[in-house]
């Protein structure tokens, strides 16, 4: 029997690239459609690639062309205008559709933990979340309507070597070894939830071809709970140092940094836990594996390997200043 083909929009990402290896790993007949721009990450035999944007619905529809696949997974999909044209270019060709959403369309504030897929979607604070809300209501129409075969997988905090769990990349170890305090969001004991992309890769493409998976979403994230505390320190420790930290309320460092407002009030600020009972169901045996404290050092190993990467944003830096010094 042949492998079944899988095409993987924007498979070079955070969590896209380690879904591509785990999809050739079992098998999978992997092609990507990517933009061509140059990666941290190693390129990976095995796969085909086209080029297209995501942000161009039309170099999409020239990428993919007449091609057959069998399942479509979409890592690039941020607005309803990106979904309706995948929708229409895929209904009556596909097994299935793999959206990735986000945890954060959640409603804010929480109003129950855990939370669970049918918690309600509501984000007032930020658009990425809203528009993420606009990709699903389309989707859920088009499986109601006219049974296009999807599946909503919503991830919250998904981390590699080169995703900082702090604004401002390196800039963060660099105060913590210069002695500079980071700052930290409310009180520090906010619950929060990182998931190695390993551990969602191995969850996202056990789902490839389930048919229980389709009609509605799902979660992948890990089971630990950490408060924003203890991420600060375990960063430190993973490059040997005890990080002094200094809390400030949310809606301070919103108006101090207005990019990161809607981000932080619509997302890192709230605590979550998440009920991921239907994932281990679809997926028997899946768990996450790699708590951050042994995951973290990928982040240190990342920055610290490269010269190039360990560079200070200016910006965040000198906001830090004042903030730590109110």
């Amino acid at each position: 029997m042949a492998a079944k083909r899988v095409l993987i929009i924007g498979g070079n990402g955070i969590i896209s690239w380690w879904v591509t290896q785990r999809a050739i790993q079992q098998g999978y007949d992997v092609t990507q459609v990517t933009r061509g721009l140059s990666s941290d990450r190693e390129p990976l035999e095995g796969v085909r690639t086209l080029r297209g944007d995501a942000d161009d619905p039309a170099s999409i529809r020239a990428a993919v062309g007449a091609d057959d696949f069998d399942i479509v997974a979409n890592f690039r999909a941020f607005r309803p205008e990106q979904v309706a044209v995948d929708i229409e270019l895929l209904s009556g060709r596909i097994e299935q559709y793999l959206f990735v959403s986000s945890a954060s369309a959640y409603q804010k504030p929480i109003a129950a933990l855990p939370i669970v897929e049918s918690t309600p979607l509501r984000n007032p604070f930020w658009q990425y979340s809203r528009d993420k809300i606009a990709c699903e209501g389309l989707l859920v129409a088009a499986y109601r309507d006219a049974g296009f075969p999807m599946t909503i997988v919503r991830p919250s905090h998904t981390y590699d070597g080169g995703n900082m769990p702090f604004p401002g990349g390196w800039t963060v170890f660099q105060r913590m070894l210069d002695g500079k305090p980071i700052v930290v969001h409310g009180d520090g004991t906010s619950w929060w939830t990182m998931t190695h992309s390993r551990d969602f890769a191995r969850a996202f493409v056990g789902l490839f071809g389930n048919p229980h998976a389709l009609g509605a979403p799902v979660h992948i994230t890990s089971d630990e709970h950490l408060t924003w505390d203890d991420i600060a320190r375990l960063l430190g420790r993973a490059i040997g140092t005890e990080p002094s930290l200094v809390h400030v309320a949310s809606e301070r460092i919103a108006r101090e940094l207005p990019q990161l407002g809607p981000w932080l009030l619509g997302d890192w600020s709230h605590s979550v836990a998440f009920d991921n009972t239907r994932i281990k169901t679809l997926v028997p045996g899946w768990v996450a594996t790699t708590p951050f404290s042994v995951g973290v050092q990928d982040i240190a190993d990342w920055y610290l390997s490269a010269p190039s990467r360990k560079v200070v944003d200016p910006v965040i830096d000198a906001a830090w200043d004042r903030l730590s010094a109110l």
